[in-house]
């Protein structure tokens, strides 16, 4: 059975689409799943963000195959690890747990980074470009470390 692996935002068009990517080049496929959706629906169906496409390329991951979707209750049934972008995506996600299983599944992405300089990945969807690499490289040292502690 395969280990399932999901990452959350507010849009799921920025931040958790480079993350699903990032984190997909860590993990061997065989052996793991991983996914992404938003807490907000806004943008259900869409391509992720052409600056998140972008910082993808740049660092040769291609992410134009996925989808924004909303987060719904059977993703606490279907994923292992239900990583969040943020305080406020933390909030959210852990509200529609049903119970204390679904929330030991979810935590803030950047806790699993070593002594992190900051808890919460920025939202860059507002932002220019150096957003998103500030944000790419935040999500590339905890899918890292995510991928370490999972392998071992």
């Amino acid at each position: 059975m395969k280990t399932k692996i999901l990452m959350v935002c507010l849009g799921n068009i920025c931040r958790s689409p480079l993350a699903e990517g990032i984190m997909k080049t860590k993990l061997p496929k065989d052996n793991f799943e991983v996914d992404s959706a938003g807490t907000g629906g806004w943008h259900a169906g869409e391509l992720p963000d052409s600056r998140s496409i972008a910082i993808a390329k740049k660092y040769g991951i291609d992410i134009t195959n996925q989808r924004a979707r909303k987060f719904q209750l059977k993703d606490f049934e279907t994923f292992d690890y239900i990583f969040v972008m943020d305080k406020s995506n933390l909030k959210d996600v852990l509200q529609l747990a049903p119970n204390q299983t679904a929330k030991a599944k979810v935590q803030l992405i950047l806790n699993t980074i070593h002594n992190p300089k900051t808890t919460e990945v920025p939202d860059p969807y507002y932002g220019g470009e150096d957003g998103f690499e500030h944000v790419y490289q935040l999500l590339n040292e905890a899918c890292e470390e995510i991928a370490k502690k999972i392998l071992h």
